[in-house]
């Protein structure tokens, strides 16, 4: 799609030959974005580097809760949310939730804890990855993300609904 040299992207057109944006970037985009929320409970985890995008993980101050996962695309540096569990599963700030219409959902208890979340993580990448391990899972609205790593290295990431245990490998990150 496009034309001389742009294909549309999730937020703008990608620049063919255009400059990969470096982690200090990243970190300005998510920091702007914190300063303009609405959301003064807001603050950064974590972000990572993955060949794809750059991950970004929001949690909430005044829980310790991880409130929801958000995607930087590397070329163009628009910040949105990731897809799959961080949209679909999130009973909080997900497109289930009732955030999308301005008013939060309540939460149930998770039936899966972190001890099981880790179990199916673990389950799901031995067949998946041989050689791969799962880190302790970090708890969010309705499941939990975990790392995968792989010869010592972050490989990539999963999640795992915290109701009924199914898993979900992010694939997008490359």
């Amino acid at each position: 799609m496009g034309g001389q040299g742009y294909m549309m992207g999730p937020g703008e057109p990608y620049r063919s030959g255009g400059q990969r944006i470096i982690m200090d970037e990243a970190i300005t985009i998510v920091e702007d974005y914190i300063s303009s929320s609405a959301n003064s409970n807001l603050e950064v985890a974590e972000i990572m580097e993955f060949d794809y995008n750059f991950y970004v993980d929001f949690v909430e101050k005044g829980t310790g809760i991880h409130a929801f996962e958000a995607l930087i695309d590397p070329y163009t540096g628009d910040l949105y949310p990731e897809p799959g569990p961080n949209m679909m599963w999130n009973t909080k700030y997900g497109m289930m939730s009732g955030m999308m219409w301005g008013s939060e959902s309540p939460s149930g208890t998770m039936t899966i804890n972190e001890t099981q979340a880790v179990k199916y993580g673990q389950e799901f990448i031995d067949g998946y990855l041989p050689g791969g391990k799962v880190e302790d899972a970090e708890r969010f609205y309705g499941y939990y993300t975990l790392h995968v790593e792989k010869d010592g290295e972050i490989y990539g990431m999963l999640s795992v609904n915290g109701y009924t245990g199914q898993v979900w490998y992010h694939s997008w990150h490359g």
